[in-house]
């Protein structure tokens, strides 16, 4: 992969020239880069956000999406190679949890250990839900995304947009959908899996099992007010306990 290939994964958010850290963040199915854009300002300065860019939406509209978890994860992973000089931490929502665990399980294969894994809005792996809905008809799939909460579904009653956004969010849902490890191995970094309190999409002790894939004793749950997509309406928080998260796993590191 070219240098250009790489940077074009990435929407990369610098504060500081040197920074500490970075933080790769994924988002859903359907979702964008623009989910993280708040999140810089609310984090340390020398925190560096790197918000992955699904191809076939927003700028990288012509390009063909991925549907294939395994060949989305290798992806990233190849383009992450210019930022591994620092730290890594990774925060995936929905979706992007399970990329995120993916990622973390290719980078610890080649000894680099993320600072922390944060899951938010998804059941552990081998819990997946086993739907099709990437195969149901749009109404179908447009009340689907409805019922986990209103982010920006508006979009989706104007056809010229709802012809642009479908084909990227029927991919996701292919992707996640055919994501069904049976046994999925355990990673070395910390967990934290984040939870709305009112989320259909999520049942708690599926979320929990999260912890299975932890070792023991660094496995934590988190839950805010909201739905599926209460990191929009609580993101000051979110981002601020994500900031405690790292600074105790940075000052853990120079013990």
């Amino acid at each position: 992969m070219t240098a250009h290939d790489a940077k074009k994964w990435f929407r990369v958010h610098r504060r500081a020239a040197d920074p500490r850290l970075r933080l790769v963040c994924f988002p859903h199915a359907g979702g964008t880069a623009q989910l993280f854009h708040g999140w810089p300002p609310l984090l340390p300065e020398d925190v560096e956000v790197l918000a992955v860019r699904y191809p076939g939406r927003q700028d990288r509209l012509a390009e063909a999406c991925i549907e294939d978890m395994a060949t989305l994860a290798d992806t990233i992973d190849d383009a992450l190679q210019p930022w591994l000089d620092r730290p890594l931490a990774l925060f995936g929502h929905s979706m992007g949890a399970c990329v995120a665990y993916e990622l973390a399980l290719r980078l610890e294969a080649r000894g680099i250990v993320p600072e922390h894994l944060l899951v938010s809005a998804h059941a552990a792996p081998q819990w997946a839900e086993h739907t099709a809905l990437h195969s149901a008809d749009d109404e179908t799939l447009i009340t689907r995304v409805r019922h986990l909460g209103d982010l920006h579904s508006g979009a989706y009653d104007i056809p010229e947009l709802r012809d642009l956004l479908l084909p990227a969010l029927r991919a996701d849902y292919r992707l996640i959908e055919g994501y069904q490890p049976l046994h999925p191995a355990p990673v070395k970094a910390p967990i934290t899996a984040y939870v709305g309190q009112d989320d259909p999409s999520c049942v708690l002790d599926q979320v929990l099992a999260w912890c299975d894939l932890a070792a023991p004793g660094f496995f934590e749950l988190c839950s805010f007010p909201g739905d599926h997509f209460y990191l929009v309406a609580q993101e000051a928080e979110v981002v601020a306990d994500v900031a405690a998260r790292l600074a105790r796993a940075c000052n853990a590191d120079q013990a």
